[in-house]
Order: structure tokens, then sequence, then C-alpha cells
């Protein structure tokens, strides 16, 4: 994906079938779409598990961001997490657990990124503030916490993976 002379997806105005409350929430992760499409363009492939100055590699933030929208919105729904996605949770950053090369990972998160907005959709405002527990430990949280921590968090990872990619490109 080249790079968009678009403003940022915020300034963009409301995206489609998202409630008001939510709109913030569909504005990140569509913006970290874009990001990542267009940071890992050209990427070098047998550099996706590098961990330049032991920080996490371009593979484990990937996986990451593809595992924490799915973990952080079954909490929201007031459920526990299955048995895949603790597999799935134990196996982020490990490189010979999946073999998945770029594509494959940066399809995932996109794949991750839509069926999310498909449930932003849904959700009803009024939900909103009720209390869901995350966790095995149950720690305190709302709809809205959960939601809204999807978002900061997807985007604090983004500004990971971009200085991860920056690094390695740099030192090629």
């Amino acid at each position: 994906m080249a790079k968009t002379n678009l403003p940022e997806v915020w300034l963009r105005g409301p995206v489609e079938n998202i409630p008001d409350l939510l709109q913030p929430v569909a504005h990140a992760l569509l913006q970290a779409r874009e990001e990542i499409n267009e940071m890992l363009t050209n990427f070098p492939e047998d550099h996706l598990w590098d961990k330049p100055a032991g920080v996490a590699s371009v593979g484990f933030h990937l996986q990451h961001l593809t595992g924490v929208l799915d973990r952080l919105f079954t909490y929201a729904k007031s459920k526990a997490l299955n048995e895949d996605q603790l597999d799935y949770l134990s196996k982020e950053g490990k490189a010979d657990e999946y073999n998945l090369n770029l594509q494959q990972l940066i399809e995932s998160f996109i794949e991750k990124t839509d069926k999310t907005l498909e449930e932003l959709s849904a959700i009803n405002e009024e939900t909103l503030k009720e209390p869901r527990g995350v966790g095995r430990s149950q720690l305190p949280s709302t709809v809205l916490g959960l939601l809204f921590h999807s978002a900061e968090h997807t985007m604090r990872h983004v500004g990971q993976l971009y200085v991860t990619v920056k690094v390695i490109k740099t030192r090629l």
C-alpha cells in the first residue's frame, strides 16, 4: 500500500455504522491498519523475527496486535478466553510456532481489524458502562474501558513496530 495523501483517519469523518461513542476506537484501528501496510511495504522478509537491541520483533508485534484485539473484545463480551486463544497467546513472538510469512501476518491483522469493526458496529452504547472482568483474575474494567484500551494498545504497538522497522531498515 502506497503512502496516502489523505488526512489521518480521525479527520475523515465518522466511520459508517459505528456508534458515535465508539468512533475513536474505529479511527485508531483503521489508522493502525493503514500505517502497518505503509511501513511494512518492501520490508525484508528475512528480518521478520529480528530483535534489534533486544526489542520485540516485527513478527511479534503483528501477532500481538491481532491477538490482543481478539482477547480484549472477548472480555468486552463478558467471556473467558478459550483454549485456542490461550494457545495463540502462548505462541506470540515465536517464529517456529506458526511458520507464517510477513504477508500472512499483515493479512491476519487486517482480517481481525475488519471483524473488530463489525463487532463495534453491533455494540449498544447503553452497555458501555457495564462492568467486565479481565483475565483469570477478573480485574475490573468496563465495556468502554476494554474497547478504549484495544485502540490505545494497538496504537502503542504500532509506534513500537515503527521504531523496530526503522532500526532494521537502517541497518541494511
